[in-house]
Parts: C-alpha cells; structure tokens; sequence
C-alpha cells in the first residue's frame, strides 16, 4: 500500500498538468479558428496592383482584336497583323511605367498599320486610319500620360497625334475607306481633357494634406508656446515678487541697527537700487509677456493696470471639484501623508495639473468616475488622477494631445516626474511627483490674471479651502471624500 501512494499522487499530478495543458490547447484554439472577426488584406496589396491588372486584360482583348481586325478585314499577313497589334496593345502596359516611350510606340504603331493597310487595300472597305483597337490603345495610353506628366506634355503629346492624323486621311488618303480621323482627335482631347483634371485634383489633395500637416504641427507648436508663456507669466510675476521684498527689507534694515556704519548702509542702499533696477526689468518683460499686442504697451504705458487675482493653490482644489462635479463628473477626492509647506510653484503645478486631467476626463471619458489623490511625502507631493472606464463613446475631439504637454512642461520645470496611461481596467491615470526641493519656482503673490478661462480646466478657481489632511485624526492618514 505504501507503495503504491506514490504513485497515485504522481498520477494525480500529471493529471492535473494534462487538464491544464488540454485546457490552454482548447484556449488557444477558440482564440484562434473561433472567431468571425474580419482580417482583410491590406489595401496596398492588392489596390497598388488593381490598374496594372485593368490594363493588361484590356491590352489582350486589345492584341486579339487588332490582330482578327488587320488580318481579316484589311488583308495583311498574320505575322504583319499580329506585330503591328502587339506594338498598339503593348503600349498601355508600357505607359503604366514609362508614357512617353510607350506614346512613341503607340503612335509608330499605328503609323506603320496605317500605311500597310494603304498599300494592301484594293476594292473593299475599311476603317482609316484608326482601327478600333488601335484607337481604343492609343486612347488609354493617352490617358495614361496626362495621368503621370505634366499638363504641357500631354498637351504636345494630344497635338502630335492630331497632326498625325491629319497627314494621314488628309495627305495620304486611302480609297474605299472609312475614315476616323475627326473621331479619334474629338476622343484624344476628351481623354487628355479627363487626364488633366484628375492629375490636378490628386496633386490639389496632395498639397491640401501637406498643408493640413503643416497646420497641424504648428498648431501643436503654437500651443506648447502659450503654454510655456503662460507659465512663464506666473513665474515673471513671483520673481517680481520677491524682488519687491528685497527692495523693502534692504530700505528697512538700517533702521534695525544702532548706529549703522556706513559701509553697511552703502551695501545695502546698492543691494536697493539693484533690486529696483531688476524689478523695472522684470515688469517690462512681464507686460510684454501678459499683453496680446505688444505694440500698443508703449501708448497705454501710462495708464494704470487693473488688479489682478493670485494664481490658484491647493486651497483651491475643494472648488475645482465642486465645479467639476456641477458639471456631471463624479469626483472623490483623497489624501495621505502629512502636510507640509510647499513651495507656490509646486502647488501652483499640482492645481493646474488636477485641472487638466479633470478636464480630460470630462471630454474623452463620458459616464466615468474619477478620483483625485494627493500624497504628501518628506520630498514632495505625489498627484494622482484616474478615472474608471467610459460608460459610452466619446464625443469627435479636435484636441491633439496639448494638455498632457502642458503638464508636462510644468513637471519639468520643477525637476518632477509625469506619468499618462491607460488601466487594466479600460480607465486612464495621470500620476505625476513634485519635489519640494526642486527649482525654485515658486508662485506666492501674484500679480497677474489668474486665467479662470484657461481652456486646461472647466472650472474657476475659488477661495474654498481643499482638506487639509494635517487635521485628520492620528489613526485615519488617508481621508476620503465619497459625495457624488
């Protein structure tokens, strides 16, 4: 019995490993040949080749008829019949790669048959100069050649074989014939006439699609530029800021000090006017960077600028959502760690980043939720935004992707990491880290337009305080705000 334990339990093992492989093999399988789903070939397989197999089908019918034509009706030899057809139906298999070469030979052809047919005929009649066939060739080669050459070209080319005929049935001549000359030049111009047209409306559609990839890209070009110049502005406006500060703290601080000596305050008298200096510098810049027509600041320089509000925090995330969800998004929001100052250029990153991404979802993911978290960390701040899968399609957007460079030029700036994919789960997550030590780029008080229309958020800033996760009980460090 001991011994046959063991082997039983082996039994069981391969078993199971069998059901297992059998079960992936039957997976496998109803992936592979169970299916309905369409697989067709590539369009360039078979379109690329779709003319060249027109035109060869056409060019036998063509090589049969001529030959029964020129050897039945005009009395040539066989051979005689047969060259001078496979030289007319060659050609338009010729002109798919040259037109020119194969306008010569089409033309030569029809020359030579021409005068053979001449020579040969007696007391029956014919059609001269123009066989059927002959025509029919020489009519798709024209084609052909309009289609692929300049419009000059097929111009001298239709000029050509209207002069050939015209020597033919009117110097030449042939008794008991009847002509087609006056046929086969109304035809020619009709088919160089189609040719022209559909040769200038491919290359009209050419260019109207390098055009629009043009457009394209400096669209993308134009807004990545306002948006660094956007970001730019708020920055111009800290620096001005804190020199500002200078400038007072540098006029004060003799005033702290018993009896300054003089070194110091000429040090700092300098410190002042350098400050003042930089400042009148920065505000110059400043307003060519805030003004839409840079040409009129010297005309209204004397006028007094309207107050402008300070640029959003995170004690403004509270209202971004409560905006966000009057506009039909259910938010939660969250957050962990323990608060810590920031500096304003990282909290003024994070809004417009949580502002963007909520605007993402609102556009691209119709009937999703989303959830905002906040993750304060020793070395900076963690923000997440994600949202679950939409529950239908969304609506044409004309966007091309320019709010995740925006986000992505202010991580940037501050030396943080951004992150933009999709989820298992068919959702979507913009996760991107601030460090609190990066550049400092800080946005304290502002003295520019807080941009509540910035097309990167649906929502207005607000004063409504965002939840400050310091004041959260010691066992609970990670709140969450479930209200739809």
């Amino acid at each position: 019995m001991s011994r046959l334990a063991p082997v039983t339990r082996w039994g069981k093992r391969q078993w199971a490993r069998s059901r297992v492989r059998a079960g992936h093999v039957m997976r496998v399988l109803h992936d592979d040949l169970w299916t309905w789903r369409p697989d067709p070939l590539p369009p360039s397989v078979w379109l690329r080749w779709f003319p060249h197999g027109v035109v060869c089908l056409a060019a036998l019918g063509m090589l049969l008829g001529d030959t029964t034509e020129l050897n039945e009706h005009s009395k040539l030899a066989p051979e005689f019949a047969f060259l001078i057809a496979l030289g007319q139906a060659g050609a338009p298999m010729l002109a798919l790669w040259r037109p020119v070469p194969a306008w010569w030979l089409s033309t030569a052809a029809a020359v030579v048959g021409a005068l053979a047919v001449r020579m040969k005929a007696e007391d029956y009649q014919f059609t001269w100069p123009w066989t059927a066939a002959g025509l029919i060739a020489h009519m798709l080669v024209m084609l052909l050649l309009a289609l692929r050459v300049r419009t000059r070209v097929a111009v001298e080319a239709f000029a050509l074989s209207a002069l050939v005929t015209y020597a033919l049935e009117g110097l030449v001549g042939a008794r008991n014939y009847q002509p087609t000359g006056w046929l086969a030049v109304a035809l020619f111009a009709v088919v160089v006439l189609l040719g022209i047209a559909l040769r200038g409306r491919r290359e009209a559609r050419t260019e109207l699609a390098e055009q629009t990839s043009l457009t394209a890209e400096e669209r993308a070009r134009r807004t990545l530029l306002e948006e660094r110049g956007r970001i730019a502005r708020e920055l111009h406006d800290v620096v001005a800021h804190h020199m500002s500060v200078i400038s007072i703290q540098a006029q004060v601080a003799p005033l702290l000090v018993e009896n300054p000596p003089d070194e110091l305050k000429e040090n700092l008298a300098g410190i002042r006017q350098n400050a003042l200096e930089a400042l009148t510098e920065l505000r110059r810049v400043l307003g060519v960077l805030r003004s839409e027509h840079p040409d009129v600041l010297e005309a209204a320089a004397g006028a007094e600028a309207a107050p402008h509000a300070p640029q959003p925090t995170l004690d403004q995330l509270d209202a971004l959502v409560e905006n966000t969800r009057a506009a039909g998004l259910t938010v939660t929001t969250g957050t962990s760690g323990t608060r810590r100052p920031l500096p304003p250029g990282v909290e003024l990153s994070a809004y417009r980043i949580v502002q963007e991404a909520l605007s993402n979802v609102l556009r691209h993911a119709p009937g999703a939720s989303a959830r905002v978290h906040l993750t304060h960390l020793p070395i900076g701040l963690r923000v997440e935004v994600s949202n679950t899968r939409p529950t239908r399609a969304p609506a044409p957007s004309q966007g091309a992707g320019h709010g995740l460079l925006g986000m992505r030029e202010r991580v940037a700036m501050l030396d943080g990491t951004l992150t933009a994919h999709p989820m298992p789960d068919g959702g979507y997550q913009v996760a991107a880290f601030l460090p609190s030590d990066g550049p400092d780029l800080p946005a304290g008080l502002f003295t520019g337009p807080s941009d509540p229309s910035h097309p990167s958020g649906p929502a207005d800033a607000s004063t409504a305080p965002f939840t400050d996760p310091s004041t959260a009980p010691p066992t609970a460090p990670s709140t969450e705000d479930d209200t739809r």
